[in-house]
């Protein structure tokens, strides 16, 4: 099956000319991002590149004590071990599927290649590349200065802005090993933004129902990390993928 560009989901892809997209597209094939895989592991060679289409993958930083927690979020606006196209590359981080949805994905020898013959494509690789690391380094001092409801609400508008809609469950222990706090204050915080009417819970899932009053409770790490984001494109994103009013966890 070959791959045919016609205003592809992923915003990466949609970024390259039909000729740079043609360097990419015999080797891009359709793969299932099931929620709890593991598209790459810590300090691994880099041997696959993901373009979700849809769905969200977590890169996570591991602890030799076996501790986790998340320091980006990668959604179609992204990709997982695109740096391959600047040479042999290790990740820096784990990364595992939190929503389900579907990706293109190809090896990285050839994604190589195709940077080397492609200036547009090296350029939007780094263009990518600052974008990303942008994203851990807020998300660390978040973790760092900010408090848990606000890093709360950061995520929860973060993981709604990938999601085109509702997504698939998501525990409060995921949530909580994600942001690197204990399940009962997660749950105690989700209840607390359930009371005051900015979500609600329904059917293990949560809805956003006042979303400028959730923006609001959010730190200023959301906006930074959306703005910085946003700033590798020069096409808007999909209508679709706009502010967004459904999110994800799953109640009590």
């Amino acid at each position: 099956m070959r791959i045919i560009q016609t205003d592809p989901a992923n915003r990466l892809l949609a970024e390259l000319s039909h000729q740079d997209f043609e360097l990419l597209a015999p080797q891009l094939r359709p793969f299932a991002l099931k929620q709890g895989a593991t598209l790459q592991e810590q300090d691994v060679s880099v041997d696959s590149v993901y373009f979700p289409l849809s769905g969200t993958i977590s890169l996570i930083a591991v602890m030799n004590s076996g501790d986790t927690v998340e320091t980006a979020m990668i959604g179609r606006e992204g990709a997982v071990g695109v740096f391959a196209g600047l040479g042999r590359w290790s990740a820096f981080a784990r990364a595992v599927v939190q929503v389900p949805g579907i990706a293109l994905s190809m090896p990285a020898a050839p994604f190589y290649d195709a940077a080397l013959r492609s200036e547009p494509l090296r350029d939007l690789v780094l263009r990518y590349k600052e974008s990303l690391l942008s994203q851990i380094s807020q998300t660390a001092a978040c973790n760092a200065l900010h408090s848990l409801e606000a890093r709360l609400a950061r995520w929860l508008l973060q993981a709604t802005d990938r999601a085109d809609s509702a997504p698939s469950m998501l525990t409060h222990d995921v949530i909580s090993q994600l942001l690197g706090a204990r399940r009962t204050t997660v749950t105690l915080l989700a209840g607390k933004l359930q009371e005051s009417g900015m979500i609600q819970y329904r059917r293990g899932h949560i809805t956003i129902l006042d979303r400028p009053r959730l923006e609001a409770t959010a730190c200023e790490c959301y906006h930074a990390i959306r703005n910085r984001s946003e700033a590798v494109f020069s096409k808007p994103p999909p209508a679709a993928s706009i502010a967004r009013s459904s999110g994800c966890a799953e109640g009590r």
